[in-house]
């Protein structure tokens, strides 16, 4: 079932009061999708009883093994009689924050399951209005907390055009509270950080922060959120942006957040805030917030030209102080060279710039010697 209401062309039907009106293909495993050319001739709305009258959805706080009685009013605003079908259905937040009910066909597991009339039709005559009654009985062991769904009336009818069966639904929300104890609880999760500056050191990128709220009690939740971003220690703080507040999320259902800084420069780390504040709805339509729930993650907006111009310079550094070390060791070396061949030659007795000879005589006697050196 589609997420998007639409209103009938010839029917006139109350916004608040209309769940959905959807077209759709039967055979189609997506479901339904809303159509320019529906036109319904019939009105759904509650009755007026014990609960109320003019209401605009049902809303219920049963105790475990408990039952509520009920009606839906249906109105035929046609010049022929209308059979239709009638069923509940569990409810669920769209990925566009809209409420929908799970496609016919798919099994329910709380108010889909719990909620059923005598029958599954009701015949309504021309231009006249009929109650169809219904009772929601919740199980024992039914979980305390919050549950949503609705009560659809469906009419399928033959394309002859498009050869396809066309089925148009009209339905009230129904929300239950089944007593017991209450845990509200809402989670912070997958949070992270990123930025789209670009190699250029100077110029600045878009930072945006996403995270997903989980709301991890048994009661239905909506909530106020504020976001923020600084660079290192808190310095150079975006300004924070203005955000959309989620939709109710029914127990276990996940909406995925994000926002945008514009305008961040590039300062290495970010370090990305989100602060959210739960909110339940009492049975009595009061409000009230929970303690805030605060969580933090660490992002990078590094300028890589930056960085690759200072790996550059410290490698040409590097690369200097290499040279001049090998330069003063070959240096080093050559005059230990040399020192060590000066006390060689000292310790040979001879001295620099000087050679003497020697020489004896047949029958070994000395014939003499002559010496060269310095005048």
């Amino acid at each position: 079932m589609n997420a998007s209401v639409t209103r009938p062309r010839r029917a006139v039907i109350p916004a608040l009061l209309a769940l959905v009106i959807a077209v759709g293909v039967l055979a189609a495993p997506t479901g339904a999708h809303a159509a320019e050319t529906d036109d319904v001739t019939w009105t759904v709305r509650t009755a007026s009883n014990s609960f109320g009258a003019d209401r605009t959805s049902y809303h219920y706080t049963v105790t475990p093994g408990a039952s509520v009685d009920d009606a839906l009013v249906v109105a035929n605003h046609g010049t022929a009689a209308l059979d239709l079908g009638v069923y509940a259905a569990d409810g669920y937040t769209t990925d566009s924050g809209q409420f929908d009910l799970i496609v016919a066909g798919k099994k329910s597991r709380n108010i889909g399951a719990w909620t059923a009339g005598a029958d599954d039709h009701i015949v309504v005559p021309a231009g006249e209005s009929a109650e169809f009654p219904f009772t929601v009985r919740v199980p024992k062991n039914a979980t305390p907390g919050d549950y949503a769904g609705g009560i659809v009336t469906s009419l399928v009818q033959p394309d002859t055009g498009k050869g396809i069966n066309v089925d148009r639904r009209l339905g009230i929300r129904i929300t239950l509270r089944v007593g017991g104890e209450l845990a509200p609880a809402l989670a912070v999760e997958d949070q992270h950080v990123s930025w789209s500056g670009g190699a250029n050191p100077l110029a600045v990128g878009d930072a945006t922060m996403s995270y997903t709220l989980h709301n991890t009690g048994n009661t239905a939740l909506s909530a106020n959120q504020v976001a923020s971003l600084s660079g290192p220690f808190g310095m150079f703080a975006a300004p924070a942006p203005t955000m959309k507040a989620p939709p109710q999320l029914l127990p276990g259902e996940k909406w995925t957040v994000t926002t945008r800084f514009p305008g961040v420069g590039a300062m290495f780390a970010l370090l990305g805030t989100a602060t959210v504040t739960p909110r339940v709805t009492e049975a009595s339509g009061s409000i009230t917030d929970l303690k805030p729930i605060t969580a933090s993650t660490i992002g990078w907006a590094v300028p890589w030209l930056l960085i690759v111009i200072l790996l550059m310079l410290a490698a040409l550094v590097v690369t200097g102080l290499r040279l001049r070390t090998r330069r003063r060791a070959q240096a080093a070396e050559r005059e230990d060279a040399r020192v060590k061949e000066a006390v060689e030659l000292a310790l040979s007795g001879a001295s620099p710039g000087r050679v003497s000879t020697a020489g004896t005589s047949p029958g070994g006697t000395s014939s003499g010697g002559t010496s060269t050196g310095d005048a």
